[in-house]
């Protein structure tokens, strides 16, 4: 059976309130980036998180080193208090996140340049048109 472990981290990030979702499957990390805007309450990151978990665009599977937790409750609670102090997002939820970023960047690209040059075949075409038009007349 397949062991998957999500965590989110809230965050401000001048000038808003920031979410990352980092989910952990068969030791591959893939993140997402919420934007919230002013300060969420609990409530509400909570019920953004269950109605929009499917909805959200986690980046391509980096690798990830994954820690079997251990049972002692004091170690948990150490550990829970680190993940409070530690603000902002881990290196591996921003490598993830930053290749997310590249592809997007890329697909948009490919768009535009498709788009450009679709725009310059109809342009071309016109003009042949007209041209042939101008001819008939004679």
């Amino acid at each position: 059976m397949d062991k998957v472990s999500v965590t989110l981290e809230v965050f401000f990030e001048d000038p808003f309130w920031v979410g990352i979702v980092e989910r952990v499957t068969d030791g591959m990390l893939d993140a997402a980036k919420i934007t919230f805007g002013p300060e969420p309450k609990e409530w509400q990151v909570w019920d953004f998180f269950l109605k929009n978990y499917g909805k959200l665009r986690f980046s391509p599977a980096v690798a990830a080193c994954v820690k079997e937790k251990s049972a002692n409750p004091k170690r948990k609670q150490r550990e829970a208090k680190k993940q409070l102090e530690h603000a902002g997002m881990g290196t591996r939820s921003q490598q993830a996140l930053k290749l997310q970023q590249e592809q997007s960047k890329t697909e948009r690209r490919v768009r535009s340049r498709l788009q450009r040059e679709e725009e310059q075949q109809r342009r071309f075409e016109l003009r042949q048109q007209k041209k042939r038009e101008k001819h008939r007349g004679r």
